[in-house]
């Protein structure tokens, strides 16, 4: 960190005490536990892999900071909590972010970052795409029997003028609409599209490539497609009856499906009336729209509560119970907005203020990356733990942020870290796990 005296800040005494404080500490980080971003982050050759994508125009005599060192710079920057990139023009100088990139001297200038983000390409996000895919499929020890793939659009707020602006009249303001798709908690895309389209637009290519790759790996896997309504589409229905996928879609309602259901929404207000309780009934019916070419089975939720009825259809192509299918299946999904909202409040995915597109998409996929990172972190080291559900930023605060004297000689780096650091216990569990074999 910078080495500068300052003078004395007072505070209110305690038991005739001065209380006072100053910044001449020395070596000594905020961030202690990013040695183990560095440690998960070396296991799963994440930056490695992206690095080697991202094409570096520069003169190779006088380039003071690599590729792979500014990526993990900006991608555990982002783990940590720093979300724009002035943060490193005094992050750069911590000794400990400085370890973890495998440096010891000065990292990258927030300007040095700005140009390294505004050399991304199209060929740069769907390649970062494609080893966030095989991060996936490298988790499993052994073939799973089944994969369910959540899409979901969100909206990402634009900061001015940029490339793409335009204006959502669902989200009521202007912004991106970036698709993700996810299977549990592991993140497979993170696509970065303009609002001006339909939600759904371009799922369909992401579904077949991703069936296409996971079925070379797994041959007998079988992949089921989820998603809320905006996907109830029928090129992407077609597509799935094709080639053996799997679908449960939300689909709106509509006269010919209210008229379908009235009698179990009948019985649904009956019983309210009755007991004054709230009532969900489940049933199922074939249905065709107009632009099917042949009917599909339709699941029906016949709600109603003090608030009125509350009707909810699905449309879907497996078998089964139709309560288990809506409520064990179908509604499973909405863990996925978890998922999405740990993507923007805790690993700033909507920090997309570039001018130009790329760049901006060259941001959502860092964020994917941090993400990538902490969910592999919870996914095995965390496992059992009382982490082992937590959201990133609950790993962040409890794992990452930890105050360390940092002690650097020709021979070693020390890290003290704090003695009155609560989660001590865990934190030399999972340092085990990760320590090079």
């Amino acid at each position: 960190m910078t080495n500068c005296n300052t003078k004395d800040i007072e505070f209110s005494p305690y038991k005739g005490r001065k209380i006072t404080s100053n910044f001449n500490g020395g070596d000594v980080s905020s961030d202690g536990g990013v040695l183990l971003l560095r440690e998960i982050d070396r296991k799963l050759c994440l930056t490695k892999k992206v690095s080697v994508l991202i094409p570096d125009p520069r003169d190779q005599r006088y380039i003071d900071h690599s590729t792979k060192e500014m990526l993990a710079q900006r991608i555990y920057g982002i783990a940590l909590g720093y979300e724009d990139l002035n943060d490193h023009t005094t992050l750069r100088k911590d000794p400990g972010f400085q370890t973890s990139v495998n440096r010891d001297i000065d990292l990258a200038s927030a300007s040095t970052l700005s140009r390294f983000e505004n050399n991304a390409t199209r060929e740069m996000a769907v390649g970062i795409n494609k080893i966030c895919v095989e991060t996936f499929i490298d988790s499993f020890k052994q073939a799973p029997k089944e994969l369910i793939l959540d899409f979901d659009p969100t909206d990402d707020p634009i900061h001015g003028h940029q490339e793409n602006r335009y204006y959502n009249g669902y989200y009521k303001s202007y912004c991106y609409l970036p698709l993700y798709v996810f299977c549990e908690d592991q993140l497979l895309v993170s696509y970065l599209r303009p609002c001006n389209i339909d939600g759904a637009k371009h799922a369909w290519t992401i579904l077949s490539l991703l069936v296409k790759r996971l079925r070379q790996e797994w041959p007998g896997v079988k992949v089921i497609f989820r998603g809320d309504s905006g996907f109830c589409r029928p090129k992407m229905l077609q597509w799935c009856d094709k080639h053996d996928v799997g679908y449960i879609v939300g689909i709106g309602r509509n006269n010919r499906l209210l008229n379908a259901s009235a009698t179990l929404r009948t019985e649904a207000n009956k019983l309210f009336e009755q007991t004054q309780e709230k009532q969900r009934l489940f049933g199922e019916f074939q249905y065709a729209a107009e632009s099917w070419e042949h009917t599909r089975k339709i699941i029906v939720k016949a709600e109603h509560t003090c608030l009125g009825a509350n009707p909810r259809f699905i449309v879907t192509n497996l078998d089964g119970d139709p309560q288990k299918l809506y409520e064990e299946i179908y509604c499973a999904r909405g863990d996925m907005e978890n998922r999405i909202k740990e993507q923007q409040l805790d690993l700033f995915a909507d920090k997309t203020s570039c001018h130009e597109w790329w760049p901006n998409q060259f941001r959502l996929l860092l964020s994917s990356c941090a993400y990538v990172l902490l969910s592999a972190m919870r996914r095995t080291v965390l496992k059992g733990t009382i982490l082992a559900k937590a959201q990133c930023g609950t790993i962040r605060l409890k794992l990452l942020k930890i105050g360390a004297i940092i002690i650097r000689n020709t021979r070693r780096i020390k890290f003290l870290l704090s003695s009155s650091y609560p989660y001590q216990e865990l934190f030399i569990k999972i340092s085990h796990k990760l320590s090079p074999e």
